[in-house]
């Protein structure tokens, strides 16, 4: 990594601004929850239908997930994180006239321009809080970065209902106006932050061509298509991202199927357990145990988690959510670094791809959605399984994979 002696010894101030960065993404992220139910309610429409709010929000990946790679070869890392704060309020205005209008396609185009804001955020804020020091560690700081944005999650459809003042069966969709003209006028200040803030630019070792013999592995590749362990990392992270939005953004609307009361406080659920398996993440990793072994004992534990959601009473079906969740706690910090490993000058590609895998945050969900139409809402669960299972071969095998022998790291 290319930073300055007094860049270093300064990181802890860049490492607070990205933090908040990945609370606004986890806040953005949240409102999908509370809306989710709202949309279902309000609009009459079925369980699969409500969940393209997440498709619609997920799915600016797909798209903008390269044109936000040049954007930031082009401006730098900070403008691109200022840019898509601007995005954000762009899409939050958005719902507003949706909500007035009704209209579920209205709500799904806001979602969209709101997920294209999240995605050239992630694009920027992710590589580089990996690249911001040692790749070893790059887990660890990524744990710091989850906590700051899993407790967002709740955050947010709890800031709604406190603003709005009712419970979820009797908001009306006006009502969301005035929570979300707070909102806008906070992702502005953001941005404004993010703009004036002193962070350094910073370049993973042999980004940069004249630099690629940094990198051994990378310096005789022609494209990001010849790095294996990146693109099952990719799928990998695509499945991840796919169950783990399940297990944060389906709580308010399981516990609502389920007649559960005070549906809003269950949100807690999943956030909770992450947080608690991102500060074990700060502890153990990489001093006790590496990010494949973390990624290995997080998938078993997702594994069981997933199992006992739907094999047990619906009842307490819900509190094995957390398990889920603690299990996805550590495979985005884990992911993402083995997936990144040794891809000098192609870093800003690579980053693009992993970005783009998000789209599984629209694909899941949605198969989620619809699979509680048809089967009822527990046995719609059973979707993170196969995507758990995957997960694990990532952590035993798939990480290793290389097109020459080279020590995997």
């Amino acid at each position: 990594m290319e930073m300055t002696q007094s860049g270093k010894k300064s990181a802890l101030f860049p490492l607070i601004i990205v933090g908040i960065m990945f609370f606004a993404i986890g806040f953005a992220l949240g409102i999908n929850s509370y809306l989710i139910p709202l949309l279902n309610k309000a609009l009459q429409i079925s369980s699969g239908q409500s969940y393209l709010v997440i498709a619609a929000t997920f799915s600016a990946f797909l798209i903008f997930g390269y044109p936000a790679s040049l954007v930031i070869g082009k401006i730098g890392y900070k403008k691109t994180m200022a840019l898509s704060f601007l995005m954000f309020a762009v899409g939050f205005y958005l719902f507003i006239p949706s909500a007035k209008m009704e209209s579920l396609p209205l709500f799904l185009f806001a979602s969209f321009i709101s997920g294209m804001g999240n995605a050239f955020l992630q694009a920027s804020v992710n590589p580089y809080i990996t690249i911001l020091g040692p790749i070893e560690s790059a887990a660890k700081r990524m744990c710091f970065m989850g906590i700051a944005n899993k407790l967002a999650w709740p955050i947010a459809p709890l800031f709604l209902s406190l603003v709005i003042s009712k419970g979820v069966k009797d908001v009306q969709l006006t009502d969301i106006n005035l929570p979300f003209y707070i909102i806008i006028g906070v992702f502005i200040l953001l941005g404004v932050l993010a703009f004036l803030s002193p962070l350094p630019e910073v370049k993973a070792a042999g980004e940069d061509e004249e630099s690629a013999q940094d990198s051994s592995y990378a310096s005789n590749k022609k494209s990001i298509w010849e790095f294996p362990h990146l693109l099952l990392g990719g799928l990998t992270l695509f499945l991840y991202v796919g169950v783990e939005t399940v297990s944060l953004g389906t709580l308010v609307d399981y516990a609502a199927s389920i007649n559960l009361p005070n549906p809003d406080l269950y949100a807690w659920i999943a956030p909770v357990a992450m947080v608690v398996g991102y500060i074990c993440g700060v502890i153990f990793i990489p001093k006790y145990i590496s990010q494949a072994k973390a990624l290995l004992i997080c998938s078993i534990i997702a594994i069981i988690g997933s199992l006992m959601v739907v094999l047990v009473t619906e009842s307490i079906s819900i509190w094995f959510i957390s398990l889920m969740a603690l299990g996805c706690s550590l495979m985005w910090p884990a992911i993402w670094p083995l997936a990144m490993a040794d891809l000098g000058k192609f870093t800003k590609a690579g980053s693009s791809l992993l970005v783009i895998a998000i789209v599984g945050g629209a694909v899941i969900p949605t198969l989620f959605g619809f699979l509680k139409d048809a089967f009822g809402a527990q046995h719609a669960y059973w979707i993170a399984l196969p995507c758990f299972l995957f997960i694990l071969y990532y952590a035993l095998i798939g990480h290793k994979v290389r097109t020459n022998t080279v020590s995997s790291k």
